[in-house]
């Protein structure tokens, strides 16, 4: 049969304190004797006579000591087992209530969290018990979230490839060149968004394999400009500032060219006059990289969510909305797995800046 801790504890306090008390009679039976026939020869010897009362006396200390005595291990065994049901009451309280809540997280229940204690371990423990349980609610809001939003952006490209495949079969008719190639453009943006997926997903659990060398970032950004360039409208220039004499940074090569592709497209889509500027500079022992541009801008109570997961700005027009909506969340995970941070300034209506750092070798 298995004893609980509580029961455990409550016998284990009861012990010590009536082994304590215990120990507190026999010596005070052993000292109070020796002190009260000490202090009758000590009145013997300054002249009382008490040849006649001695054992009366002695009676009388005998019978008082034991009434006394007892009292005492009565009073003295409530008060025990009183305090030691009391303090094993206060330490397995808590634990009781972690494995209740434990429960209701099993069960689907997040919300839950364990009161605050006195006990300066059972506090410890229990704010690092709360602290997971707030991770995992977190946690398990952002499933929410990542499977309504997964279904949100799957819902639109699906519908409209089984409306044309429907409407082809229902009319028996071969699609046109048109429809397919629209069906082809749809099905690319599932494959984007797929691809971005597992990505992000391999990312945020730190699954992505990064190659982390010595890179020259002047190379990558004069090449960039030129693979873009052809792809901006004549309303709209690119310019590259870089030092002569830039430090090579630890990065992986490939990586940090996925984050600059991203910035750079999200920069092109927003900026329909005016001009694209990469710029990288050292500052503080590290390279700073800015992609800044003329377009629309941000709403400065839309800047915290940029780099949220399929977030899009509710002031886009439906020709800019054409991403999946994660590129900037990858982005932003390339940088940290790199060692560096990424941050956003923008203005409404004049342009935004995304700057990021890498650690110089």
């Amino acid at each position: 049969m298995r004893i609980g801790l509580q029961t455990r504890l409550f016998f284990s306090h009861l012990v010590v304190m009536l082994v304590g008390l215990l120990s507190f009679l026999v010596i005070s039976k052993a000292a109070s004797h020796h002190l009260f026939f000490g202090h009758l020869d000590y009145l013997e010897e300054v002249g009382i006579t008490l040849s006649e009362t001695r054992s009366a006396l002695v009676e009388g200390f005998e019978a008082a000591w034991s009434k006394s005595t007892l009292l005492a291990i009565a009073v003295g065994t409530l008060t025990a087992a009183g305090l030691s049901y009391w303090v094993a009451q206060r330490i397995v309280l808590p634990l009781f209530q972690m494995e209740q809540i434990a429960r209701q997280f099993a069960s689907g229940q997040l919300h839950e969290r364990v009161p605050a204690s006195d006990i300066p371990e059972i506090a410890q423990l229990s704010t690092s018990f709360n602290r997971l349980a707030s991770s995992l609610e977190d946690v398990e809001h952002r499933r929410h979230e990542l499977i309504g939003d997964v279904a949100h952006e799957l819902r639109t490209p699906l519908t409209i490839v089984r409306g044309y495949l429907e409407e082809s079969v229902n009319r028996q008719v071969e699609p046109s060149l048109g429809t397919c190639g629209l069906l082809v453009k749809e099905t690319k943006r599932l494959e984007r968004l797929v691809n971005d997926l597992q990505v992000l997903s391999q990312a945020e659990v730190g699954h992505l394999s990064l190659n982390l060398r010595p890179v020259d970032l002047r190379p990558l950004l004069c090449s960039l400009h030129q693979r873009f360039s052809s792809q901006l409208l004549e309303t709209v220039t690119m310019q590259v500032q870089c030092t002569e004499h830039l430090p090579m940074v630890l990065a992986d090569p490939d990586r940090t060219e996925q984050i600059l592709v991203n910035l750079i497209g999200n920069a092109i889509r927003h900026t329909h006059a005016g001009k694209i500027t990469l710029r990288a500079w050292s500052a503080t022992g590290q390279v700073w990289v800015a992609v800044s541009d003329t377009g629309s801008g941000i709403a400065p109570e839309e800047l915290p969510h940029v780099f949220d997961r399929f977030w899009r700005s509710t002031r886009l027009h439906a020709h800019d909305r054409t991403g999946t909506g994660i590129g900037l969340a990858i982005t932003k995970r390339l940088v940290e797995l790199q060692g560096g941070q990424i941050a956003t300034e923008s203005e409404l209506g004049k342009g935004t800046t995304f700057r990021f750092t890498l650690p110089i070798t």
